[in-house]
C-alpha cells in the first residue's frame, strides 16, 4: 500500500461529503464524511403575535443549524403576502399593518438535506366596531315593561378580534359600578351571545333610575374605546310596535325601477328593523340572510323579477328591549313586460305551403295583454284584431316574395317584448363529412384528387335540390367554380354524397365552399380546408397483414373535428396511472410489446364523446379479385376490448 501512487479528490454525492482516493493500480477508494445536516430555524417572536393596526411588525426567521447553508421563504395562508410586506432575507417586515394583513405566516427553510424546516406565527391584528346594548325585564314573570320591583338586565356587545381580551367597564351616571347586592357584574354572560357583558339590577327601586353605560375597550392598546348609553327611566323605556303604512302592504314597481318598502317602528329605544324573505331559502337583494335598516325603509335599486314575493320586517334583537319579536310583512309586486316563447326561430319551407308561426306567452306580469301586433322585414301587417286571450299565431303561404324577418310584438303594461323569426324556402347548409384521411395520388405529373363527401341537413324542409355549387379556392382566388347536377337524385337525409375534385397541385391546400340549389334559391356556403398527405403503401404480398406494430398505424389518422384521440401503446408504454380496470393489458397477442390503440373514457370524458380514427381510401378499381371470384381481395377486420358495467359502444362507418 505505502509504495503506491495516490491521487486525492473531494466531491458531493447524495448529501454527503466524499473524500476519493485513487491509487496507481486504478483502485477508488471512497470515504464519506458526515458534514451535511438539515436545517433547524427559530422565530424571534412567539408563535401567535397581537398589534395594534398602524403598528409595524418585524419577524425573523433565524437559521441555527444547516449545510449547505439552508435558503429562508416567508409565504402567508390565506392568500399572498400583503403588497406592503418586504422581505429582507430571513426577516419579514409589515408596515403599518391593517386587519386585512392578520393571517398565518410562515417561515420555511430548505437546503435539499433531509426535510424542510418550517416555523408558523399567527398575525393578529385588533379590531373593534359594533357596540350594541340589549334591556331585558324580568323573564322570570314574563315582562315586557320595566317595572319598580322587578329585575332588570342591562347587556353589551362588541364585535372584536380577539374578542376573549376585550374589557368591558359599566358606569351609573358617570360613576364605575361595583358588584353589590343591588347590582351584579358579569364579564360574559352565559344566557347571551359569547364575549357579551352584563349588569343585573336586582329588586329595581326609584334609586336606580340613572344613566347607564357600557365601555369596552383592549387594555394598553391605541384601538380607540367604544361607548354606549342607556338611560333607564319611568318614561324612556317602551315596547316597540310595528306597522305597514296604509296601502304599502303591496308595493308595485316596473322591473329595472327603484322600490321602497316601509315597516313603521314605534318604541322606546327604537330598535333597528331586519329585513329577510318569507320564502325559506330565498336571500336578499344584498346577498344576505337579513338587511338592517335603522328606520324601517327598505330601498331597493334597478329591481328584478327575482325579487318579487313577500318580505318580512321585525325587530331587531338588539339597541332596545330584549323581548318577543315584533314583525310585520310587505308584499314586492314586480311588473314586467310577457316572456315568450320562441325569442328566434330559423323556419324553413317549401314555397307555396302554407307556413304557421306561433308566440307562446310563458309569463307575463300583469298576465293581461294589451297588444298584438306581427311584422313583416319591419312593416305591420294589416289583419283583424287578434284574441288576446288566445296563443299569437300567424299562419300564410310561403312564396319568393314572402321570405324575410317575421315578428310578434306581445305587449303589457309593463312593456313590449318580441318573437323574431327568419322565415325562407333556403335550403339548409351542407355539412361536411369527416376528414378524408388520404387523398389519391395520380401518378402522372404532380397532381392528386380529393374525394370531398357531404352529408345534407335536412334535405326535404325546402324545395327539391338539384344541385350544389361547388368552388375551390387556392389563396383566395377562385381556381374551379361549378355545378355539380345531381341528375334527378335528390339528397337523403344522413345519406353520404361524395364529388371528386382533380388537378390539385402536390403538396398545395385549398378552401373548398360548398352550397346548395334549389328551384328557387341557392343556400349558403360553407368551406373547409383540405390538405395534401402521402398515401400510405400497404403490403403486396397476401401472407403480410399490416398491424398497429407500425408506427404509423397502417396509414389511420386522427379525426380532426372529434373530442379526443386515440392512443398507440403496449403494457410496457401505457400510461400506469391510467383509470383502474380500463384497457387491456396487452394485445390479441398477449405479449408486452404487442402494441394497440386504446382511448381513456374516464373523467373529463363525458356522454356523447367521440374519438374517431380513419382509414386510408382503398383504391378498390385498380385491384382485380381472384379468377371468376368477382370481388376484390381487400379484407378489413380488427378485434376490440370492451369490458366493464357502464361501457358504451364502438361504431365502424364504411362506404
Amino acid at each position: 500500500m505505502d509504495s503506491m501512487m495516490r491521487r486525492y479528490r473531494r466531491s458531493s454525492r447524495g448529501g454527503r461529503e466524499a473524500s476519493e482516493l485513487v491509487d496507481d493500480m486504478g483502485s477508488l477508494l471512497i470515504v464519506l464524511n458526515d458534514v451535511h445536516a438539515p436545517p433547524m430555524i427559530r422565530l424571534s417572536v412567539n408563535d401567535s403575535v397581537v398589534v395594534d393596526p398602524g403598528q409595524d411588525v418585524v419577524m425573523t426567521c433565524e437559521v441555527t443549524a444547516g449545510l449547505p447553508p439552508p435558503t429562508v421563504t416567508w409565504s402567508r395562508y390565506p392568500g399572498p403576502l400583503p403588497l406592503s410586506a418586504q422581505v429582507r432575507g430571513p426577516t419579514l417586515v409589515l408596515r403599518a399593518v391593517t386587519p386585512a394583513d392578520a393571517g398565518f405566516y410562515n417561515c420555511t427553510a430548505t437546503n435539499n438535506v433531509g426535510n424542510p424546516a418550517r416555523k408558523n406565527v399567527n398575525l393578529t391584528v385588533r379590531t373593534m366596531s359594533n357596540l350594541t346594548f340589549q334591556i331585558t325585564p324580568d323573564s322570570n314573570k314574563d315582562s315586557e315593561t320595566i317595572q319598580m320591583g322587578r329585575d332588570l338586565k342591562l347587556s353589551c356587545h362588541v364585535d372584536a378580534t380577539p374578542q376573549d381580551k376585550v374589557n368591558y367597564t359599566w358606569y351609573k351616571n358617570g360613576a364605575p359600578v361595583f358588584n353589590s347586592d343591588s347590582l351584579i357584574l358579569l364579564r360574559s354572560d352565559p344566557d347571551m351571545a359569547p364575549g357579551t357583558s352584563s349588569l343585573e339590577i336586582v329588586d329595581m327601586k326609584f334609586r336606580d333610575l340613572a344613566m347607564y353605560s357600557c365601555v369596552a375597550n383592549f387594555p394598553g392598546s391605541r384601538v380607540p374605546e367604544l361607548r354606549v348609553d342607556v338611560n333607564i327611566s319611568q318614561n324612556s323605556v317602551t315596547p316597540p310596535m310595528i306597522s305597514v303604512p296604509p296601502g304599502g302592504q303591496i308595493v308595485s314597481v316596473r322591473e329595472g325601477g327603484n322600490a321602497e318598502l316601509v315597516c313603521l317602528i314605534d318604541g322606546k329605544p327604537r330598535p333597528p328593523i331586519l329585513w329577510s324573505r318569507t320564502e325559506k331559502d330565498l336571500l336578499m337583494p344584498s346577498g344576505k340572510p337579513a338587511m338592517e335598516t335603522p328606520d324601517g325603509r327598505l330601498r331597493l335599486r334597478n329591481v328584478s323579477r327575482d325579487m318579487m314575493g313577500l318580505y318580512r320586517c321585525q325587530t331587531a334583537p338588539y339597541n332596545g328591549l330584549n323581548i318577543k319579536r315584533r314583525e310585520a310583512q310587505v308584499q314586492l309586486n314586480v311588473q314586467y313586460p310577457p316572456m315568450l316563447d320562441p325569442v328566434f326561430q330559423d323556419v324553413r319551407s317549401r314555397n307555396f305551403q302554407i307556413v304557421t308561426l306561433r308566440c307562446a306567452v310563458l309569463r307575463s306580469n300583469p298576465p293581461r295583454l294589451t297588444d298584438i301586433r306581427w311584422q313583416r322585414n319591419g312593416e305591420f301587417i294589416r289583419m283583424s284584431m287578434p284574441d288576446l286571450k288566445q296563443t299569437p299565431e300567424l299562419k300564410f303561404k310561403l312564396e319568393p316574395t314572402s321570405n324575410g324577418t317575421y315578428e310578434c310584438r306581445v305587449s303589457n303594461s309593463a312593456g313590449t317584448s318580441t318573437c323574431r323569426y327568419n322565415v325562407s324556402a333556403q335550403p339548409y347548409n351542407a355539412e361536411f363529412y369527416f376528414d378524408t384521411p388520404n387523398p389519391v395520388r395520380i401518378l402522372k405529373g404532380n397532381n392528386y384528387s380529393y374525394n370531398l363527401q357531404w352529408t345534407q341537413r335536412d334535405p326535404q324542409a325546402t324545395d327539391r335540390i338539384i344541385g350544389y355549387w361547388l368552388n375551390v379556392r387556392q389563396n383566395k382566388q377562385n381556381l374551379v367554380s361549378k355545378q355539380i347536377d345531381l341528375r334527378g337524385k335528390e339528397p337523403e337525409k344522413g345519406v353520404l354524397m361524395s364529388h371528386t375534385i382533380t388537378d390539385l397541385r402536390i403538396p398545395l391546400s385549398y378552401e373548398v365552399r360548398l352550397a346548395p340549389i334549389t328551384t328557387y334559391s341557392t343556400g349558403d356556403y360553407v368551406s373547409r380546408i383540405i390538405l395534401y398527405s402521402e398515401p400510405y403503401t400497404y403490403p403486396r404480398s397476401s401472407d403480410q397483414v399490416c398491424g398497429f406494430e407500425d408506427e404509423r398505424i397502417c396509414g389511420f389518422s386522427q379525426d380532426r373535428s372529434d373530442v379526443f384521440d386515440w392512443t398507440r401503446q403496449n403494457n410496457l408504454t401505457h400510461n400506469p396511472k391510467r383509470s383502474a380496470n380500463t384497457g387491456p393489458e396487452t394485445d390479441r397477442s398477449g405479449t408486452k410489446e404487442g402494441y394497440y390503440m386504446y382511448i381513456e373514457a374516464s373523467r373529463p370524458r363525458a356522454q356523447g364523446d367521440k374519438a374517431r380514427l380513419l382509414s386510408p381510401l382503398f383504391n378498390v378499381s385498380s385491384v382485380r379479385g381472384p379468377k371468376g371470384s368477382g370481388r376484390v381481395p381487400y379484407c378489413v377486420s380488427f378485434y376490440y376490448h370492451m369490458k366493464g358495467k357502464h361501457i358504451g359502444g364502438v361504431q365502424g362507418v364504411g362506404q
